[in-house]
């Protein structure tokens, strides 16, 4: 007996283009999704968003349904080239949002190099009164400041941009003054017979070199540049704040009286019977030294001492914004921070780099608060 086997027969014309239909379906939805997933992750970016940077809000408070925002726009950390880059993307993503009515900058920065110091409070104007230099905005937009644990300095010059500038009761602030560091090497070099051949033209073409001893002229060629830098942050103060020029700034004694001499350790010295020695302690607003808030209120240096959410509603107050929701801006996250909720942290973010240690220590200048040296090595490009 035999067995009759059936080859089954070609699939009809018609159910193939329907399989087709069907697969080339499945597989277009397959790459949207891919697609809408990997722009929520921020692996891409979205080309219809306003900003392709990849920064999104975070609401701080308010009422979150709120049409019109003020936009809160952080400074942290030294300024520098590299540490700049982040506030200037916050700064532009606020002046194109027609729904940002406002803006409180907030600033906890000791201050950092004089160069990028000017080119954040050249953007802050920028927004402030859509000048276009850098990005143009939906209009001029008023900015408060509010400052955190540190704004001096640096910190401090860019805080005049804005009005009013407010302060936490435990801020420090002031330290308006300028200085560049050039390292010397020139006796550890002798001591151990290491020196390096400079071959030059021009009198004073090796100033700031590491390897031997500014002469006198070497000198003065650095402290006409500081001072010019120092006239500039004046200019800038009284330019901002009227009623602070620049002679009051530098030369009238706003702080004056008696203090106890102290040791390196703080201890007071005393005298033969066992009283503190005791010596006159002058301050002006622009000798470089710290001020309290209480201080700086007192001399006009800043306008208020309250805390950030209290600075957010007297700015709505202010500009007669009865309903909003205050937010601040974050970097988006990339697929693997969304996936783990770790934060991932890149070269730009890195607050020093091994590789920028030359370009670190080249001389520059520097709005850089008292005892923060460390800002000397941050990455400076």
């Amino acid at each position: 007996m035999s067995t009759t086997t059936t080859t089954p027969g070609p699939i009809p014309r018609r159910r193939r283009g329907c399989l087709v239909v069907v697969l080339l379906v499945l597989l277009l939805s397959l790459l949207l999704n891919l697609g809408v997933s990997l722009i929520y992750t921020g692996v891409v970016s979205n080309p219809l968003e306003t900003d392709p940077e990849g920064i999104e809000e975070r609401f701080y408070l308010g009422e979150p349904g709120a049409k019109d925002k003020i936009a809160v726009v952080r400074v942290t950390g030294v300024i520098s080239g590299a540490g700049i880059r982040f506030p200037l993307r916050q700064l532009e993503t606020a002046a194109r949002d027609p729904r940002v009515k406002a803006v409180v900058l907030r600033i906890d920065s000791p201050g950092g190099t004089v160069t990028a110091s000017e080119e954040l409070y050249r953007n802050v104007i920028n927004l402030r009164d859509n000048t276009g230099r850098r990005f143009t905005g939906t209009g001029p937009k008023p900015v408060s400041v509010s400052m955190g644990g540190v704004a001096a300095s640096g910190g401090y010059y860019v805080a005049v941009a804005g009005h009013p500038i407010s302060a936490e009761p435990t801020t420090i602030t002031g330290s308006i003054g300028v200085f560049v560091a050039i390292p010397n090497v020139a006796e550890l070099g002798e001591k151990y017979g290491i020196k390096m051949e400079l071959i030059k033209a021009g009198n004073i073409k090796a100033a700031g070199s590491f390897f031997h001893t500014l002469a006198p002229e070497e000198r003065q060629t650095w402290q006409d540049t500081v001072d010019a830098a120092y006239d500039q942050f004046l200019d800038t103060i009284a330019s901002n704040r009227p009623k602070l020029t620049t002679k009051h700034l530098r030369d009238t004694v706003v702080i004056e009286r008696m203090v106890p001499k102290r040791d390196e350790k703080g201890n007071a010295i005393l005298d033969a019977k066992a009283q503190p020695v005791e010596v006159l302690y002058q301050r002006r607003l622009a000798d470089g030294g710290t001020l309290t808030p209480k201080d700086a209120k007192l001399h006009g240096l800043i306008d208020r001492i309250e805390d950030l959410p209290a600075t957010i509603r007297a700015a709505a107050g202010q500009h007669g914004i009865t309903s909003f929701k205050a937010v601040v801006y974050e970097p988006r996250k990339g697929l693997v921070e969304r996936l783990t909720g770790l934060p991932i942290q890149t070269g730009a973010q890195s607050s020093f780099n091994l590789g920028q240690f030359p370009a670190a220590m080249t001389p520059r200048l520097w709005y850089l608060a008292p005892s923060v040296d460390l800002g000397l090595l941050h990455e400076v490009p």
